[in-house]
């Protein structure tokens, strides 16, 4: 019995012994590592794809996703795996998801990054009618320093002459939402707080009616009006100015006004389309006298 412990003993103090050993024990942690390495990247695991093509700027809706199933190691980096966050995400400027396709990070934006996003803030009337999209020009003055900014409500009043020369001041429209503020390219001035650029439109949505409206009142602006914004609830500072004229008053003369100078125009037009036909004429009998 000695004798058999004896030579155990020296069978596993043997170095020869030890360094097989150690192999051994080494080439099974690296067999089981193998394996799992091996079970791990071929491990099937469910990836959400574009059920369809999505197109540049273009909400992305539970109908426009889709799962397949493909190996771990498969799937590249920088892919969404979570539809929570892709849903009602958009896809991004120039970027089109082929159907198929994974959703990379890189492509998909929330709404507020889009340049021009406003459009989609636009809402429906009772009717189901999409408010119109308006551009009302502006500046760094006319905006109180670029004060006005996204999410603000404003109030346009008129400054016009009426009958006689009699200065009419009042308050046009009031409590329109402003959507956005562009520049002359129509990119966001507050898109970067470190550099806020110059106001060139306040971008907001209206009604058929009022649409109409500002439109005729912008057919007159420098003519016979001046349309001025104001922030909600404030007050023009002139202090020559004060409210004369209810809003009614003012919509009328502005509708009045406007078709007046319509008419002086299509007139104005007519005439000399008549003395160009009459020029025409003459210049033909000339010709055949000739």
């Amino acid at each position: 019995m000695n004798n058999l412990g004896i030579s155990a003993k020296k069978f596993f103090t043997n170095k020869n012994t030890i360094t097989i050993i150690g192999v051994v024990a080494i080439l099974v942690i690296l067999y089981f590592m193998y394996t799992k390495t091996i079970n791990t990247a071929t491990q099937k695991i469910s990836v959400p794809v574009a059920a369809k093509t999505i197109n540049p700027q273009t909400q992305i809706t539970a109908e426009d996703i889709k799962y397949i199933e493909v190996a771990s190691a498969a799937k590249p980096d920088g892919v969404v795996m979570n539809q929570n966050e892709i849903l009602d995400k958009y896809t991004g400027v120039g970027c089109t998801i082929p159907e198929g396709s994974m959703f990379y990070r890189s492509v998909i934006v929330n709404k507020e990054d889009l340049p021009g996003n406003w459009l989609t803030l636009l809402e429906k009337d009772a009717l189901g009618n999409l408010q119109k999209p308006y551009y009302f020009s502006v500046n760094v003055t006319t905006t109180f320093g670029n004060s006005i900014q996204p999410g603000d409500y404003v109030d346009f009043y008129v400054k016009t002459y009426g009958e006689k020369d009699t200065l009419m001041f009042g308050k046009m429209i009031s409590n329109i939402k402003v959507l956005a503020v562009t520049d002359g390219e129509g990119k966001d001035v507050f898109r970067s707080s470190q550099d806020i650029g110059s106001p060139a439109y306040l971008n907001f949505g209206l009604s058929n009616e009022l649409y109409d409206l500002f439109k005729k009142a912008e057919y007159l602006n420098g003519v016979n009006i001046e349309l001025i914004v104001v922030p909600h609830g404030g007050a023009v500072k002139e202090e020559d100015l004060q409210v004369n004229v209810d809003s009614d008053t003012l919509r009328d003369f502005i509708q009045n006004k406007a078709f007046d100078l319509e008419s002086a125009d299509a007139k104005a037009q007519q005439k000399k389309a008549a003395e160009a036909a009459k020029n025409n004429n003459s210049n033909t009998n000339t010709q055949q006298q000739n």
